[in-house]
C-alpha cells in the first residue's frame, strides 16, 4: 500500500502542530531527569520492528543513518533546546528557532524518503529513517541530560 501524497503532507502538519503543543506545555513544566530519559528509552522499544525480516537492512547502513542522526541532525535541535535554572527548578528555555529546525530536519527527511524509497524497500527506508531518528533523539537527550547535571551541581 503506498501512502498518498496528501496524506504524508497532512500527517507531517499534523506532527509539527503535535509537537509544537507538547514543546509548549512541557515549557511550562520543570525538567526532571525522567522526562529527559523516557522518550529515548521509550522510542528504543521499536527496534522490535527489525525482528521481522523485511525491516532488516545493513549493520553498516544503520551505523550510518545512527550516525548521521546522533552527529548531524540532532546538532540544531540542541543548539535550540536550552535549560535554565529558575529557583530550584530547571526550566526548558524556548527558542522561536526550535520550531524552524523541527520543519528543516522534516522537509530533509521527507525528501530523503522520496529518494531512498527508490533504492530500497519501504520497510527498509522505515528501519533505517527509525535508526536515524533515535540517534538524533538519543543525542540530544544526552546533551540535554549533561546540561541538567551541570545546572543541578551548580
Amino acid at each position: 500500500m503506498v501512502a498518498l501524497p496528501g496524506s504524508t503532507i497532512g500527517a507531517g502538519v499534523l506532527g509539527f502542530f503535535a509537537v509544537l503543543a507538547w514543546r509548549i506545555r512541557e515549557g511550562r513544566t520543570p525538567v526532571t531527569v525522567k522526562k529527559v530519559i523516557i522518550p529515548p528509552v521509550g522510542m528504543a522499544t521499536g527496534f522490535s520492528m527489525f525482528l521481522v525480516p523485511v525491516f532488516r537492512v545493513p549493520w553498516d547502513w544503520a551505523l550510518g543513518a545512527f550516525l548521521i542522526g546522533a552527529l548531524v541532525l540532532a546538532y540544531p535541535l540542541v543548539r535550540t533546546s536550552k535549560l535554565t535554572r529558575e529557583g530550584e527548578a530547571i526550566m526548558m528555555r524556548r527558542s522561536k528557532a526550535f520550531f524552524a529546525v523541527m520543519a528543516v530536519l522534516a522537509l530533509i527527511r521527507l525528501a530523503a524518503r522520496n529518494y531512498v524509497n527508490k533504492v530500497i524497500t519501504l520497510e527498509q527506508t522505515a528501519g533505517l529513517f527509525f535508526v536515524l531518528a533515535f540517534g538524533m533523539i538519543l543525542s540530544w537527550r544526552v546533551c540535554m541530560l549533561l546540561e541538567y547535571k551541570r545546572l543541578i551541581c551548580e
